[in-house]
């Protein structure tokens, strides 16, 4: 039963990643939008990519992480996995972030350029890097 709440953990992962990636890159176009269709366009982008695929994949990925913990609870004595909750917990709260300023946009409210957006749309990534290399590679 382990490997497939594995499994589909995994795919619940990948699909949450897919859209910490593309909000942010659909927050880029937003700032960068002249024109009111286009901005209703993203708006419409950003809240079903937001409701509809990252907050279900989100909690199914934690939910099923959870259960494999329940499931083996000697992984919760590692320090790699110390460290990795730290960061599944970080990208819990730039998950709400991205829900924050999808709200911001929507309300016409957002006052960040696109270059901010830039930037903030690295933050997966460094996640990603530092949450394999502790899952595969286990390093302490």
């Amino acid at each position: 039963m382990y490997l497939w709440i594995k499994a589909f953990h995994i795919m619940a992962v990948i699909t949450w990643f897919a859209g910490l990636f593309y909000l942010p890159r659909l927050f880029v176009y937003h700032a960068q939008a002249e024109d009111d269709v286009s901005r209703e366009r993203f708006k419409i982008m950003e809240r079903k990519l937001l409701r509809g695929i990252m907050n279900p994949s989100m909690v199914v990925a934690l939910l099923l992480g959870g259960w494999m913990l329940y499931l083996s609870p000697a992984w919760l004595s590692q320090g790699w996995m110390h460290a990795k909750l730290t960061l599944v917990a970080l990208l819990v709260v730039y998950h709400h972030m991205c829900g924050g300023i999808r709200k911001r946009f929507a309300e016409d409210a957002n006052t960040r350029s696109h270059v901010y957006y830039r930037w903030f749309n690295e933050a997966p990534v460094l996640a990603l890097v530092g949450i394999v290399i502790l899952v595969v590679v286990k390093p302490f």
